[in-house]
């Protein structure tokens, strides 16, 4: 089965000494990662491709992370504030299938988060280590990618040099080498 193009945003903020990510718990009624808790994200839909231009991939995705930002967490995001920083395709077997490219952004100002109630039914923030910690602890189900990425930034404290260092960093592919991740449709 061929993965479906989707988008997810990693959000996070400062708070005294660390930073914190928005983390959304999935209704319980959800076929896909039911009571999981996840960065706001979702498909990619028709209306986010504006043309069948290839590097258009890269900007349906980037509307698609705002779309969902929006639709799950009451947040208006701008897509030039988003960093590409992880693509991950949803390994064979499953029931279903997400090539998923994953972007960061912070927020500088407080914002109110209004989850939909309806896929989305609670949120939280976190600083990474604590979101780690909760699910070690069975007190949080994370997906693996989203645990992943926590792993992957649990060891900065402020946002700054959060986005310094990944701006370094290539994008993190997995599987590595995918077939599904279409690096040549990302504008240079």
């Amino acid at each position: 089965m061929k993965p479906q193009p989707a988008s997810t945003v990693v959000l996070v903020r400062q708070a005294v000494s660390d930073i914190e990510v928005l983390l959304l718990l999935r209704n319980r009624h959800l076929v896909f990662n039911s009571e999981h808790w996840v960065f706001p994200g979702g498909r990619i839909d028709p209306v986010d491709y504006p043309d069948a231009d290839c590097q258009q991939e890269y900007h349906a995705a980037l509307r698609a992370a705002v779309r969902e930002t929006q639709e799950e967490a009451g947040i208006s995001i701008e897509p030039g504030a988003l960093r590409h920083i992880a693509h991950w395709t949803t390994p064979e077997g499953y029931s279903r299938r997400f090539a998923t490219w994953f972007f960061l952004g912070s927020l500088h100002e407080q914002v109110s988060i209004k989850v939909d109630q309806q896929e989305i039914i609670d949120f939280c923030w976190l600083p990474p280590r604590s979101a780690l910690l909760a699910n070690q602890r069975g007190e949080l189900k994370l997906p693996e990618p989203t645990l992943q990425t926590l792993r992957s930034i649990a060891q900065y404290r402020d946002t700054q040099t959060l986005h310094d260092a990944l701006a370094l960093r290539p994008v993190h592919i997995f599987p590595e080498h995918s077939a599904d991740y279409p690096k040549h449709c990302i504008p240079s």
